[in-house]
């Protein structure tokens, strides 16, 4: 504070010496202010966007449909090319002791942190972007629907019960969750993931057991190229 007082007295003083030295000169116009140039605007995503996804446990490269949920994907692309994702964990693994195995899921994210995060989005139903469920699925996860930031799940199993159901009585269920592309290649490193240990105290609620101890951490999420389709 001392440095930055002492400097503005400064350039003060220079100011009013620089005043008093010319004040028989005459005055002239002042310029006319330049107008800053517009910044400029991203480019245009592509129907499909490819990021990868570099874990400790290996790579995950996800194709992202921003075809059919726009609005979830360009969120998705501007944490990536922030570079906010870097670093970040894999905090959970929801591990489902029903039907074929394995069942669940995975969740990664900046988990609310003030400092990373942008403002939530708008919720893009599955009942609009045809986007369903499926194994190997990546999804925003949320409170209600509209709080989506920057979490999400990778699925390794068909949970369609995530999909939006208008027909529920219940508005959550309703909207359902908002999932926005599926995994490319990796699929042995999500369930590298899923199977790291958990503890057993961790996490609050419905979330208590599910928690990854120690995290898996994401090192970088970038997007790469999609390879040209082979000519027949």
């Amino acid at each position: 504070m001392t440095k930055r007082f002492a400097l503005t007295a400064l350039l003060a003083a220079t100011a009013l010496l620089a005043g008093s030295v010319h004040a028989a000169a005459p005055k002239k116009p002042l310029a006319k202010p330049r107008a800053a140039a517009p910044a400029p605007r991203p480019a245009p995503l592509p129907d499909t966007v490819r990021v990868a996804m570099v874990t400790a446990l290996g790579t995950i490269e996800l194709d992202l449909d921003h075809k059919h949920a726009p609005v979830t994907v360009e969120n998705f692309i501007r944490y990536v090319d922030a570079r906010k994702f870097d670093g970040m964990p894999f905090y959970r693994a929801m591990r489902l002791d029903w039907g074929t195995q394995p069942n669940g899921l995975i969740q990664a994210g900046l988990q609310a942190n003030p400092a990373k995060v942008f403002k939530p989005i708008a919720h893009e139903p599955t009942d609009v972007t045809g986007i369903s469920h499926k194994a190997g699925t990546i999804s925003m996860a949320r409170y209600a629907p509209g709080t989506a930031m920057a979490d999400f799940s990778i699925l390794l199993s068909d949970l369609t019960s995530l999909d939006a159901d208008p027909k529920s009585p219940n508005p959550d269920t309703q909207a359902g969750f908002a999932a926005f592309g599926h995994v490319v290649s990796g699929m042995d490193v999500v369930r590298k993931i899923w199977d790291s240990p958990l503890s057993p105290t961790k996490g609050e609620g419905p979330l208590k057991g599910q928690m990854l101890d120690p995290p898996v951490r994401v090192l970088t999420v970038r997007r790469v190229a999609i390879p040209p389709v082979p000519a027949q």
